[in-house]
C-alpha cells in the first residue's frame, strides 16, 4: 500500500468509524466532533513500557491466508463473531452495522490475521440507542494481554498487545496503523475520548503482534 493510499484509507476509516460509534439506529451520522489535538501516551501515566515477552521472543511465523470468523479478548470480556467489511459505494470504509448485538468487522483489503502485515479489525464503542458496543472496553487493554482470532480454516491466531493509544481524530496515525510491517500484526480500532454531542473526539487503537497459532 502506498503512502498516499494509506493516508486516504486512514482518513476514510476514521471518518466512517467516528460516525458509526455514536450513530443512531436509523443510520444518521452524529455531529462531527472537534479535534482536541491530544494524543495520550501508549500506556497510562505517560511512560513507554519495556519490550513485551512476545517481542523478546522474536516474531512468530506467519500463517497462511484465512479470513477471521471470531474474536476473543478475555481481559475485557469480548467474544464476538467477525464480519467482513469492504468499501461503501462512496469509497469510504464500511463499518459494522449499528444494531443491538453488534459484531466486530475485519477490513478485507488488509492482511488476514496472522499474515505478514497489519490486519485491521474495527468495532463500535457505542451503538446508538442500543447502548454499549462490542469494543466498549478496548482502552482498558494492557501490554501483553491476549487477543485470539479464530480463522475460517479452524486455526486460531493468538496475538499479544504491544501498545494501546488514544489519539485525537485529526492526528490519526495512518502510517503507523496501515503501513507495511515485516511481521504479522493486528490493529483494533474504535472511538474514544471525550464525547461531543453524538460523536467522539478521539480514536482508541490497539497494536498487537502475533505470538502463536493453535490448530
Amino acid at each position: 500500500m502506498t503512502a498516499l493510499s494509506r493516508r486516504a484509507f486512514g482518513t476514510a476509516a476514521l471518518a466512517t468509524l467516528l460516525a458509526g460509534c455514536g450513530g443512531s439506529p436509523d443510520g444518521r451520522n452524529p455531529a462531527d466532533a472537534n479535534a482536541t489535538g491530544r494524543a495520550t501516551a501508549e500506556r497510562p501515566g505517560g511512560t513507554t513500557p519495556s519490550a513485551s515477552a512476545s517481542e523478546a521472543a522474536g516474531p512468530a511465523r506467519a500463517l497462511k491466508r484465512s479470513e477471521p470468523v471470531a474474536l476473543r479478548i478475555p481481559a475485557i470480556g469480548v467474544d464476538t463473531p467477525v464480519m467482513r467489511l469492504g468499501l461503501a459505494s462512496d469509497g469510504s470504509v464500511q463499518v459494522p452495522p449499528v444494531v443491538a448485538h453488534d459484531r466486530a468487522g475485519w477490513y478485507r483489503h488488509s492482511p488476514t490475521p496472522g499474515q505478514t502485515g497489519p490486519s485491521v479489525i474495527l468495532g463500535h464503542v457505542t451503538v446508538g440507542a442500543y447502548g454499549d458496543g462490542v469494543f466498549r472496553h478496548l482502552a482498558r487493554l494492557r501490554r501483553d494481554d491476549r487477543i485470539e482470532v479464530r480463522l475460517e480454516n479452524g486455526r486460531s491466531a493468538v496475538f499479544a498487545v504491544t501498545s494501546v493509544r488514544t489519539v485525537a481524530k485529526a492526528e490519526f496515525p495512518s502510517d503507523a496503523v496501515y503501513g507495511d510491517v515485516d511481521r504479522p500484526e493486528l490493529r483494533l480500532i474504535t472511538c474514544g475520548g471525550p464525547r461531543t454531542g453524538d460523536g467522539y473526539a478521539d480514536n482508541v487503537i490497539v497494536f498487537a503482534a502475533l505470538g502463536s497459532a493453535s490448530p
